[in-house]
């Protein structure tokens, strides 16, 4: 329960809440990153919290499983998922320790009213006994952040000032932390299972494809006309500068049906067999495809230390009149929509580039994949924006849920209802255009850049590799200190020898002297 009379992060002082989080958080992530890089390995589970322990037994459990079934991608996205926890883990742990510490900062009067959640004039009373009951054991007497002696408030009333933050702020705020990364996960897993139930309806398109007898080498002796083929006349619409501006718009509301048509699939395909391995015409492009979107999910459903950043902004921002958080909403949905263009339009212009030099080719209709046609020729960035439009819709719909049950839907903090529910439509456009139609996209396009990934491997075979790299980088370390060794061994005997001829010489010109004497 809270401590009667304390403030909660209604308020509690934006900037006193995002200073807290980001001092704690850079002191797990660092704490976290230096336990990686020195091979140790962090094996408790924090003695307050029970369900993290469930939560990464769970997680234990199901990465057993998918071990057994050979499914590694999956198996090393859950692992990320167990380190996350792990995380939360060291986070709750540090809140619990630097409570009573924090509790004895001081800031003046005045600076505890700047920044704001809520005005003054609203009722700062709310309940806390809906999540203490979930993080609180029974029959116990802890508690997990929710009380703090009255000295620490004594402490800083004897100076003429107030707490920084108080015991109840601090556990509201570790409870939201908890609630942002666990919906983090399940928006990534969703996204991943509608995104990849969208991806696997093409497989038809590549059993056709498996099981005609045509070999595409065969194919390029036949001549046709770039204009008879589908992929050209639903993707180029002419040229000239206007028409490039005509094609953006086509390609922006392409995002919204038919994102990837079947004349679509099979001649990207056509285009990565062709340039990254010719010599096997009958490659399954569509199991390739699933084992590149199943390795970049491990990257996704992390918690990397710039969306750590973004916390720490979009916290300071929730200021009383500002209505940060309904202008926020528009930023994943902008993104969004850019990305899902951005694709389209590299599509439009692999098509573009063969309709601009041919007006006939000889055989089936091959486009030529490169980095150029993405943003800073890099592929990869469309990843990286994608994490920060889930993580960002993951946020919007965290603080919701998160107000919604700890402070009621009428809390000040929950905002005018009229900026309520464009957020929440917001939000479930944004999931639902990502899961149907740009993680779809993402996992085609991104295939046309100018290298392949290590997903065009089989997991055995990538094994193999890994394995012979280390050999081989292990061998050749052998081989440079072995030449270092005789390097130096010929110095040495270089030198002796060098030493050798001095002492003769220097032994004949004594014998000459001494002839000379005689």
């Amino acid at each position: 329960m809270a401590v009667a009379g304390e403030t909660t992060l209604e308020h509690t002082p934006t900037w006193v809440v995002a200073a807290v989080c980001s001092v704690i958080v850079a002191i797990s992530l660092g704490v976290e990153r230096l336990l990686h890089y020195t091979g140790k390995a962090i094996h408790f589970s924090p003695p307050y919290s029970s369900p993290y322990s469930l939560y990464i037994c769970a997680v234990f459990v199901s990465c057993l499983y998918l071990k057994k079934k050979g499914q590694k991608p999956l198996f090393e996205a859950l692992l990320k998922i167990k380190e996350e926890l792990m995380l939360l883990g060291f986070i709750s742990l540090l809140l619990t320790v630097f409570q009573d510490r924090i509790a004895t900062i001081c800031i003046s009067e005045k600076a505890s009213k700047e920044w704001l959640p809520c005005k003054l004039e609203e009722d700062a009373a709310s309940t806390t006994s809906h999540f203490q009951a979930f993080f609180s054991s029974p029959g116990t007497s802890r508690r997990l952040l929710a009380e703090a002696s009255s000295s620490t408030t004594s402490y800083c009333a004897t100076k003429g000032m107030v707490p920084l933050l108080s015991a109840t702020a601090l556990h509201h705020l570790h409870i939201f932390i908890f609630v942002l990364a666990v919906t983090h996960v399940i928006i990534c897993v969703l996204t991943i299972l509608f995104g990849g139930a969208k991806i696997r309806q093409w497989r038809i398109w590549e059993d056709a494809i498996q099981k005609s007898e045509s070999n595409p080498e065969d194919e390029l002796k036949k001549f046709t006309h770039v204009q008879d083929h589908a992929f050209i006349r639903n993707r180029f619409l002419g040229i000239g500068k206007d028409l490039a501006l005509l094609g953006w718009v086509h390609s922006f509301f392409k995002q919204f049906y038919a994102s990837v048509t079947r004349s679509d699939y099979i001649t990207l395909r056509l285009g990565f067999i062709m340039t990254h391995c010719r010599g096997n015409p009958k490659f399954n492009f569509h199991k390739y495809m699933i084992r590149a979107l199943e390795a970049d999910f491990k990257r996704v459903v992390g918690i990397s230390w710039y969306l750590w950043i973004f916390v720490v902004v979009f916290l300071s921002l929730n200021v009383a009149g500002w209505h940060a958080y309904f202008y926020i909403a528009f930023i994943p949905c902008v993104l969004l929509l850019a990305v899902g263009t951005k694709l389209e339009h590299v599509i439009n212009q692999l098509a573009h580039e063969v309709a601009e030099k041919h007006v006939a080719i000889e055989g089936d209709l091959v486009v030529q994949p490169s980095d150029n046609h993405f943003w800073f020729h890099r592929p990869k960035i469309v990843l990286y924006l994608i994490h920060i439009i889930l993580f960002q819709n993951a946020f919007e719909l965290a603080f919701f849920f998160f107000i919604l049950v700890q402070y009621k839907f009428k809390s000040c903090i929950m905002g005018p209802i009229g900026y309520i529910i464009p957020r929440l439509v917001i939000g479930a456009f944004v999931q639902f255009l990502c899961s149907y139609s740009t993680l779809p996209l993402y996992a085609i396009v991104t295939q046309m850049g100018s290298s392949f990934k290590k997903a065009i491997f089989d997991e055995h075979i990538q094994e193999g590799i890994t394995v012979w790299a280390q050999h081989a980088r292990k061998n050749q370390m052998l081989k440079k200190a072995a030449n270092a060794s005789s390097h130096t061994n010929n110095n040495s005997q270089a030198g002796t020898k060098e030493a050798e001829m001095v002492l003769v010489d220097k032994d004949k010109e004594e014998a000459e002297g001494s002839q000379t004497r005689n």
